[in-house]
């Protein structure tokens, strides 16, 4: 193909993908308004048992407030059980906890080198959940991380919201706080972003996605659909794997808590090694993603902004023509990214983070890029110590 062809063609297809990619942005945003503010019935009381479930792996600097922030929820403690299970950690992570729990009854710490002696696992993480699950006693499963910061009413929105609306899995949102840096900012403003994707994936019926920071689920969906069996090998996917499962399973069952005191806290990443391995854990899984739906939208996302980065390259050869083009498609973006960054920012108080946004475009799409192709070349990484796939 002539260059003249080939550049006339990437035209073509990059408009294209930015129509496409405006179209998703304004149904997202359409579906996030459409989405209400849960509240909290007047006078209601919790009937509910809740197991709230804490994965842990070398979090000592993290697991103490992390299990202060559940202490100090408002639910019923005769309703609440928290099960903390030590992943193999090689810092004071079991001291700790074990140290809280025995100031705290409802509270209770598991090895999980104690329960898989000479069994090969694919996910520890999986596990952990999995094994705190058989020792939990509710019928109601939450599941955190154990560098997050839970709000005193987490639950007390949680439940409420399961008892009156009967969803077999409930997503909320998580959001990261205490930023450092423009590259700690720009993580967040990313982050508020996949909330929005997120409620109004669900809200639409377009997509199923969450985090593991802040989920439910019923006992009953996690048996009914074999737990994390047929994605147990799978380093991640603890969340999403598993929602779609049980959305497959319980269709129209699964819903997403909107409400600013449900948002869970997290730390954005400090520096780009860790960011960069975070991000290829999360995008390994989605080519075992069930729905067509959520694999063609990411696949969108990923090739639009693989066309804004071709074009760029493309200056330095065909001059005007490629800098025309590179110019109109991060215009698209650019203009569209706020106006869908600005709702979340707004919406979770946080419009100080706009003050990054153009700095943190550019990061996206290079991130994006970078991570949407090594990703599918690059199958196994580091995660706090250990190699996984």
């Amino acid at each position: 193909m002539e260059l003249s062809g080939f550049f006339l063609f990437l035209i073509v297809v990059s408009f294209a993908l930015a129509a496409a990619y405006v179209f998703i942005l304004i149904k997202y945003i359409k579906g996030w308004r459409s989405l209400p503010e849960w509240k909290t019935p007047s006078g209601f009381l919790p009937k509910t048992k809740v197991s709230v479930v804490v994965p842990a792996r070398d979090e000592a600097d993290n697991i103490a407030p992390c299990l202060q922030a559940l202490a100090n929820l408002s639910y019923p403690k005769e309703l609440l059980e928290v099960i903390i299970v030590d992943d193999h950690s090689g810092d004071d992570t079991f001291n700790i906890a074990s140290r809280f729990a025995k100031d705290h009854s409802s509270f209770k710490v598991l090895r999980l080198a104690g329960f898989i002696k000479n069994s090969k696992v694919g996910s520890y993480k999986k596990k952990a959940i999995e094994i705190a699950i058989v020792q939990s006693t509710a019928d109601l499963i939450v599941t955190t991380d154990a560098d997050c910061i839970s709000p005193s009413d987490w639950l007390l929105l949680l439940v409420s919201f399961f008892e009156t609306k009967g969803f077999q899995f409930i997503a909320a949102p998580v959001n990261f706080h205490q930023e450092k840096s423009m590259f700690e900012r720009f993580q967040s403003l990313d982050f508020m972003g996949m909330m929005c994707v997120t409620a109004a994936g669900i809200q639409l019926k377009w997509i199923n996605m969450c985090n593991g920071a802040n989920l439910a689920y019923t006992r009953m969906a996690f048996n009914a659909v074999n737990g994390f069996e047929g994605i147990d090998h799978l380093a991640s996917g603890d969340d999403i794997l598993l929602m779609q499962k049980m959305a497959v399973r319980f269709p129209g069952q699964v819903g997403f808590l909107k409400n600013k005191n449900a948002v869970v806290l997290s730390e954005a990443k400090p520096n780009v090694s860790s960011f960069l391995s975070q991000r290829l854990r999360w995008a390994s899984k989605s080519t075992y993603y069930i729905e067509w739906k959520t694999t063609s939208i990411l696949g969108i996302v990923f090739l639009h902004c693989c066309s804004i980065l071709l074009a760029f390259l493309l200056i330095p050869f065909l001059g005007w023509s490629a800098t025309v083009l590179f110019m109109s498609l991060f215009l698209v973006k650019t203009i569209s990214d706020y106006i869908f960054l600005a709702e979340m920012a707004s919406y979770f108080n946080r419009k100080d983070l706009m003050k990054n946004f153009l700095s943190s475009q550019l990061m996206h799409i290079i991130y994006i890029t970078v991570i949407g192709c090594w990703s599918n070349i690059k199958k196994r990484y580091y995660w706090k110590g250990r190699r996984v796939a």
